[in-house]
């Protein structure tokens, strides 16, 4: 099955971490379409899906008031490199 949307969530982080996108744009679009293509991405694959919720919404963009912008970009480097990672692997 195509992961289309979750293609598309993890094309964007793509495209802020090589400076396509500016911080507040990516911090806005993230959120606006994680909420709107969310229920596609769970029939997708809901692990993956879970991942990109936990790691890089709540545990990264959600926080992008609270941190500096080199900081952000670097804990959303980090939640994107851990989900790549899982990804490759496999979900358990």
């Amino acid at each position: 099955m195509k992961q289309l949307n979750i293609e598309y969530m993890m094309n964007m982080t793509k495209e802020y971490l090589e400076g396509k996108i500016e911080s507040f744009a990516y911090n806005l679009d993230f959120s606006y379409e994680l909420e709107k293509r969310f229920k596609k991405m769970r029939r997708e694959d809901e692990d993956y899906c879970d991942l990109i919720y936990g790691f890089l919404y709540e545990e990264g963009v959600a926080r992008y008031n609270e941190l500096s912008e080199i900081a952000f970009k670097k804990l959303v480097h980090k939640q994107y490199n851990y989900i790549k990672k899982i990804a490759r692997e496999g979900f358990c």
